[in-house]
């Protein structure tokens, strides 16, 4: 135990610490501000040097103050002392000065509580060399982007009315003091147009405007969905990060402990807790839960990432679905009176009014004071199986115009041929109406065949798309291939969702096996009109719609066949939970088919999609233990000992469980969908990069052999970095 000096207790911690283990302080040689206490504050930089320590280890005779500045501040002024005429003091960043002579310069300091101001520092002839000179001096020496204390008498700025802003728009500070708290240095660089890596995150946060509104809108709307939550009666409850491993689906993270043989897994999801608190007579729950899944990483996946987890008891589908709309409208309440960070067409925009002036004032709500329509009666519901045959995909955005069509009626057998080696296939279309001229429209579909044609979009080897564009100077329209009959009947073809085809069109057919849809996510139609809808957003042959479409896709098949046994939830059954294992069937008789058909089983399974992208997915939970065993045992076949792994799950459910339903909804995913951004990294504050890692802190590390020994890992399996020890 250390005693100390009750001297040495009244000055600063460093202090303390170097009185204590006898070491000298010229580690800190640095420079030092001081406040004198005077009108007009000077604040001399000396260096604190050994010889300011005496040799008996004391700091009794250390010079007062010399590290004060470094400890010890004035306290930043509150919004309502700022008006004309009284002294305040500001915390914040320094921008770029701007000399107007030697003797006046204006800088603007931005502060991290949106007190920005403009700090004035001037000089009168009649005082060269006076305090104020002095102040003016050590002002200009501070560098460009330090953080400062800055005190000033507050004044309007020419020609500004104090009633129409902010202090941050309307006034500028007279200085008399200010104190640097820690210069910036001058090996980084900062432009308007620097690029910073994931390995500056802290310098791309500070510097990068954009990035900084979406993390603190990203706050924003996370006390917004909180409140709603509340509101509606739900309490928050956190669940434990250090689970065990249990065959869900997705590959684990597994924390290894300093018992044998025995370690934690990283939870997937807080699944199981939630559906134990429901048996533990906890109503209505949720958290902003943190998941973590071993996947490889893509622009909208992590291997780490939050969801707002719910989960409601005496519950069904609808319950929630409800909800989580609730929730959805209450954030986009909230957005109505905020701008949102985006960036359009290489623009940003944080004014709701600037992207109406360009985009025209369809994009603001009807009272023209927001940027986004609360979705009151926009949550359009869809079942799984038209899903995928009006759209190809079971995440479909409904800003494309139209419908999958079926055409097998108007094609021969010569013609299908041509596009697959398909026995009896089913042939689709889809059009688009692009605004380029017939030439620009040929151009473009033609480079976009030739960059997806053996990469992206995996279209299966034994169906080639076939591309169109429809051509009334041409014979048959462009459409000679179909035939004479099946050329007219497409230029005669005309639904609610498939307008009559005209000139320069772009037609896309393509053939797919004539089998029900089982859980599969998507077609080759389905994937290729989304992707050539992005494609021709991007380079201007279709009006980019900034709008947001919710929808819900319901009625997806309970279980899937699996082509790996083994894997997903490791059953010897070939199928798998379509969502997961703890999935209730819809109705009665759904549930009577798991012992007859369970591939044509309903699953009471909903997920929520934004403008093709799936943000949230729930279901109703199988509530009885039965029911659930039988599930493992003999639908999917799940060994013993994979089984064993959900006892907790099975004690609790056995305990009288009642019925419950709850959501997931993806955060990360969410927020950028709101902000447009194509990669959630843009929406977390220190994101992964494309193998896992965070380049900030340079994780993952290497082991090290002790570390390796204590937490029993084989080192004859480690492969060491250039084959050193680390």
């Amino acid at each position: 135990m250390v005693r100390i000096p009750p001297l040495a207790a009244r000055h600063n911690a460093l202090r303390c610490i170097a009185c204590i283990k006898g070491r000298p302080l010229a580690l800190l040689n640095r420079a030092v501000p001081q406040w004198p206490p005077a009108p007009v504050q000077v604040r001399q930089k000396r260096p604190f040097s050994q010889e300011h320590v005496p040799a008996s280890g004391s700091v009794a005779a250390a010079p007062e103050g010399e590290l004060r500045g470094y400890f010890s501040f004035p306290a930043a002024s509150e919004q309502k002392d700022f008006k004309p005429g009284n002294t305040v003091t500001v915390h914040g960043f320094l921008g770029k000065r701007r000399d107007k002579s030697a003797k006046l310069t204006f800088c603007d300091l931005k502060s991290p509580k949106g007190f920005d101001v403009q700090i004035v520092s001037a000089v009168d002839a009649k005082n060269a060399g006076g305090p104020a000179s002095v102040l003016h001096k050590e002002f200009r020496n501070i560098p460009a982007y330090s953080p400062v204390a800055a005190t000033g008498i507050l004044q309007l700025r020419p020609g500004a009315d104090a009633n129409l802003a902010g202090p941050e728009s309307q006034f500028e500070l007279r200085l008399t003091q200010i104190q640097s708290l820690n210069d910036f240095p001058k090996d980084i660089i900062v432009s308007q147009d620097a690029v910073w890596p994931l390995s500056a995150r802290h310098l791309q946060m500070r510097f990068d405007p954009m990035l900084r509104d979406r993390l603190h809108l990203r706050s924003k709307v996370n006390s917004t969905a909180r409140q709603c939550l509340e509101s509606l009666g739900f309490n928050e409850y956190e669940t434990p990060i250090l689970f065990k491993s249990t065959p869900e689906g997705a590959r684990e993270f597994l924390v290894p402990t300093r018992r044998p043989g025995l370690a934690y897994a990283l939870p997937q999801s807080p699944q199981q807790y939630k559906q134990i608190l429901m048996a533990s007579g906890a109503s209505n729950y949720f958290q902003f839960a943190r998941c973590f899944r071993d996947e490889d990483s893509r622009a909208d996946r992590q291997p780490e990432f939050t969801q707002l987890d719910m989960e409601m008891s005496f519950a069904t589908g609808l319950d929630v679905m409800k909800t989580v709309e609730d929730v959805i409208q209450a954030i986009f309440r909230m957005l109505q009176s905020r701008a949102l960070p985006r960036e359009l067409d290489g623009i940003q925009y944080t004014d709701p009014a600037r992207i109406a002036e360009r985009y025209g004032n369809s994009a603001l709500h009807d009272e023209g004071s927001a940027l986004w329509p609360i979705p009151d009666s926009n949550f359009v519901r869809i079942k799984y199986q038209r899903a995928m045959s009006d759209f190809g995909i079971d995440k479909p955005d409904l800003r494309i115009a139209g419908h999958i069509q079926r055409i097998d009626h108007l094609v021969t057998n010569n013609f299908t041929s041509m596009i697959t080696n398909l026995e009896t296939p089913i042939v689709e279309a889809a059009q688009f109406k692009l605004k380029g001229t017939l030439a620009e429209n040929q151009a473009f579909i033609r480079g976009f065949m030739d960059r997806i044609s053996n990469s992206t979009i995996n279209i299966d080897p034994s169906c080639t798309p076939g591309v169109f564009i429809f051509d009334e100077t041409k014979p048959l329209d462009g459409l000679s291939a179909f035939g004479h009959e099946g050329a007219g009947g497409m230029a005669m073809m005309e639904t609610e969702y498939w307008p009559a085809l005209e000139h320069g069109d772009l037609l896309i057919v393509h053939a797919r096996k004539d089998v029900p849809f089982q859980g599969e996510g998507s077609t080759d139609l389905g994937r290729l009109r989304k992707a050539i809808y992005d494609a021709a957003v991007q380079e201007g042959f279709l009006d980019r719609d900034i709008s947001q479409k919710f929808c819900w896709i319901t009625d997806f098949p309970l279980f899937t066949p699996d082509d790996t046994p083994g894997e997903g939830q490791g059953g010897a059954a070939g199928l798998k939970a379509t969502h997961h294992p703890f999935t209730a069937p819809l109705t009665l008789k759904d549930a009577e088919l798991l012992r007859s058909d369970p591939l044509k089983a309903t699953a009471d399974h909903y997920d929520l999609v934004l403008n093709g992208v799936e943000i949230g997915g729930g279901s109703r939970r199988i509530h009885l233990a039965d029911m659930q065993k039988y599930v493992f045992t003999h639908i999917l076949q799940m060994p013993e000992s994979g089984i064993s792994r959900f006892n907790h799950l099975l004690e609790a459910l056995r305990a009288g469980c009642p019925p419950h339903a709850g959501f997931a909804l993806g955060w990360d995913r969410f927020i950028a969908m709101l902000c447009d951004v194509e990669s959630v990294r843009d929406v977390i504050t220190f994101p992964k990069n494309q193998k896992g890692e965070d380049l900030m802190v340079k994780s993952p590390s290497y082991l090290t052999k002790p570390q390796m020994e204590t937490y029993h890992i084989a080192p004859n399996r480690w492969e060491f970095k250039d084959k050193k020890e680390v």
